[in-house]
C-alpha cells in the first residue's frame, strides 16, 4: 500500500488525565473480522478441492493449483500501490470496493469455462486481500485510537484464525454436496452483503493526502523499521517453509511404534488452528503493552518448536502439543506484526500495514519457492532447521530493530 497522509492520531498526553477512553465500536470490529474471515477462505479454499477443481477445467493439479500462487503474487504487486493508485478514496470506500473485487473474483471463478478467465479472478483477489489488509491498520486505529490498535487489529487476526479452523473446511463439505462452483457462488454472495454491511458500520477515514512511493521510501528509512521489514520476511518464510510441509512432517508421526493415520494428521492440523484461534485472542489482549518482546519471542518459540516437532515424531501426544503451541502464537504473529509497525509508525499507518502485507506476501513466495526444492534434496528434518534458522535471524533483527530505535530517540508512539 503505500502511505495516504497522516492519519489523524488521538492525543495520548498526560494532560489528558485518566479519562477512560470511548467504547469500542465492536459492530464495525465485528464486521472487519467477518470480512478478513470470508477473504482468508476464499484465498485458500482451492487447497482443499484442487482435484476436483482440476477436474472441472480439464487441467491438471498441478495448473490448478497456480489459482493460489498467483493469488500471492497479485497480492505482492497490490500492497504497495493500491494506496498510490487510489490516494484520495477514502478508505472506509476503499474496504468496501476490496469486499466488492472479492465478490467478483468469486462469482468470475463460480462459473468461468476456462483455467486462464480462473487465474485473472483469482489476481483480482489477490489485490482484494492485500488491499484489504494493507488498509485495515489505518481503519483500526480510527475506529479504537492508537492506545488499543493492536485490540482492534486482534478482531482482524481472528477473522484468518477463523478461516484456518473454520471456513475453509466448511468451504469443503459443502462442496461435496453443491460442487465446488457452488462454493464460490456462495462466497460471492457474502462477500458483497459484507461490503453493503461496511459502508454503514465503518466511520468515515479520510486520505488526507497524496499518496506517493517516496513515502514508502521514506518509511522504510525511519530508524529500525527497515530492518524490522526484512526480520518480519524472514519470520514468514521460516514458518512457511515448514508449515507448506507439515503433512510430510506429521506423517513421521507414531503412536506406539505404529505410524498415525489420515484421521490423525487432520485432529494435529484442527489443533493447530485451535491454537491460533486461542492465541489471537490471549495476544491480543496484551499485544499493545508487549508487543516489542512479542516481535522477539515469538520468532523464537516458533523457531524451537519446528525443531520439537521433528525431534518427538515417536509420540502423537507430545507432537500434538507442539502443533498447537505452534498454532498458538504464529497465528497472532500478523496481529504482532501490524501492531509494532502501527506503535512505531503512528502517523505513517497505511505505510506501515503496506511493508507488513508486503513481508508477507514475499515471504509466503520465497517459502514457496525454495521449499519444493530442499525437500526434494534434503528431507523434511532439514527444511524444518532451515525455517527454524530464518527464524531466529529474524528475532535477531527485530531486537537490532529496537534497539537502533532507542539509540536514535524517542519513538513517535509513546509505547
Amino acid at each position: 500500500m503505500t502511505v495516504t497522509a497522516p492519519v489523524p492520531t488521538i492525543p495520548t498526553g498526560p494532560e489528558q488525565g485518566p479519562e477512560r477512553p470511548p467504547r469500542l465500536a465492536y459492530g464495525a470490529l465485528i464486521t472487519m473480522m467477518l470480512t478478513s474471515f470470508f477473504l482468508v477462505t476464499a484465498e485458500f479454499l482451492p487447497s482443499g478441492m484442487l482435484t476436483r477443481i482440476a477436474d472441472g477445467l480439464d487441467v491438471t493439479t498441478g495448473q490448478a493449483g497456480q489459482m493460489v500462487s498467483i493469488t500471492a503474487l497479485a497480492g505482492l504487486l497490490a500492497a504497495p500501490t493500491v494506496g498510490i493508485l487510489l490516494p484520495r478514496l477514502d478508505r472506509r470506500s476503499l474496504l468496501m470496493w476490496m469486499s466488492i473485487a472479492a465478490a467478483v473474483s468469486n462469482a468470475l471463478v463460480a462459473v468461468a469455462p476456462s483455467l486462464v478467465l480462473v487465474l485473472l479472478a483469482r489476481f483480482l483477489l489477490g489485490v482484494a486481500i492485500s488491499g484489504f489488509w494493507a488498509m485495515s491498520v489505518t481503519v483500526a486505529a480510527r475506529i479504537a485510537g492508537p492506545e488499543r490498535l493492536g485490540r482492534a487489529v486482534m478482531f482482524n487476526s481472528a477473522g484468518v484464525s477463523l478461516a484456518t479452523v473454520a471456513g475453509v473446511p466448511l468451504g469443503v463439505m459443502l462442496s461435496e454436496l453443491i460442487d465446488w462452483r457452488g462454493v464460490f457462488g456462495i462466497a460471492a454472495i457474502l462477500s458483497a452483503a459484507l461490503a453493503v454491511q461496511l459502508r454503514f458500520v465503518l466511520p468515515s477515514v479520510p486520505a488526507a493526502g497524496s499518496a506517493r512511493l517516496s513515502t514508502l521510501v521514506a518509511a522504510l528509512r525511519r530508524p529500525g523499521i527497515g530492518i524490522g521489514v526484512i526480520a518480519n520476511i524472514l519470520v514468514v518464510s521460516g514458518h512457511f517453509l515448514a508449515y507448506t510441509y507439515v503433512r510430510v512432517a506429521l506423517e513421521r508421526v507414531s503412536d506406539g511404534g505404529v505410524p498415525i493415520g489420515a484421521d490423525t494428521i487432520v485432529v494435529l492440523l484442527a489443533l493447530f488452528g485451535l491454537g491460533g484461534l486461542i492465541g489471537n485472542l490471549v495476544i491480543g489482549m496484551v499485544v499493545d503493552r508487549r508487543y516489542r518482546v512479542l516481535a522477539v519471542l515469538t520468532p523464537v518459540v516458533i523457531a524451537g518448536l519446528l525443531l520439537l516437532v521433528v525431534a518427538v515424531s515417536g509420540s502423537m501426544w507430545a507432537t500434538g502439543a507442539a502443533v498447537f503451541v505452534w498454532g498458538f502464537f504464529f497465528a497472532s504473529w500478523l496481529l504482532i506484526a501490524n501492531t509494532w509497525v502501527g506503535h512505531r509508525m503512528p502517523d505513517q499507518l497505511e505505510a506501515g500495514g503496506s511493508l507488513i502485507v508486503v513481508g508477507f506476501q514475499a515471504g509466503i513466495m520465497i517459502a514457496a519457492a525454495v521449499g519444493g526444492a530442499l525437500i526434494d534434496l534434503l528431507g523434511i528434518a532439514p527444511v524444518y532447521a532451515a525455517g527454524a534458522a530464518l527464524l531466529l535471524i529474524g528475532a535477531v533483527l527485530f531486537g537490532c530493530s529496537d534497539r537502533m530505535s532507542a539509540r536514535r530517540g524517542p519513538s513517535v508512539s509513546r509505547d
